[in-house]
């Protein structure tokens, strides 16, 4: 199957998913929205479990994706760290199932597959790896941290600074995860962000 329908699939059964709850999506439904057969969606994702792993996958990414296009998008690393908060922030707002990665929290209008592994029969490449282990939220703070941490030290950069580095990173991707289950007043994530970081990357 084509990467593209692999896509329309995904998009109806996400579309699907914001008009009602998981429960209540049928898999002939989201193969009518993306002009395919149910036997195609059968084909491709196994089951509905493997289309809400596969769904869930693909949202986890899209998120990673945006962290690395707002560390990228400054050179100063106050900026790119609060860019990345404002992203996580305001996805998480978006995006339920973002959200409910995020934090943890999954209300009964979601799937919640299980972020073990799952045993995979899939001959689909992009399935074996949806039916792999999903981020918990622990997860997602280490890669976002450590991505930041990669993007913004230097070559020459000693290891002691390297910790401090990290734990700053940390501190402002749990900060952003603060925001989105109590969003924050006026100035918003950027604000705060960039009060918890004046002191850690002064000078």
């Amino acid at each position: 199957m084509m990467p593209a329908a692999r896509e329309s699939l995904l998009d109806a059964a996400y579309t699907a998913l914001a008009r009602r709850p998981w429960s209540a999506v049928r898999m002939v439904d989201v193969a009518a929205a993306a002009g395919v057969s149910r036997q195609t969606l059968y084909n491709e994702f196994g089951s509905k479990e493997g289309l809400a792993r596969a769904l869930v996958r693909r949202e986890a990414d899209g998120y990673l994706a945006g962290v690395e296009r707002a560390l990228a998008t400054h050179s100063d690393a106050r900026d790119r760290l609060t860019a990345t908060a404002e992203w996580t922030a305001a996805l998480a707002r978006d995006n339920a199932l973002v959200r409910a990665m995020l934090t943890g929290c999954w209300s009964e209008r979601l799937p919640s597959p299980t972020l073990s592994a799952v045993p995979s029969t899939s001959a689909v490449p992009a399935q074996r790896r949806a039916d792999g282990p999903l981020p918990s939220p622990g997860d997602f703070v280490a890669l976002v941290r450590d991505r930041a941490v990669v993007v913004i030290s230097g070559p020459g950069i000693n290891k002691s600074d390297i910790a401090d580095l990290a734990r700053s990173c940390e501190l402002v991707v749990r900060l952003a995860l603060s925001c989105v289950a109590a969003p924050p007043g006026e100035g918003g994530v950027a604000d705060l962000v960039r009060s918890a970081l004046h002191r850690q990357l002064a000078g």
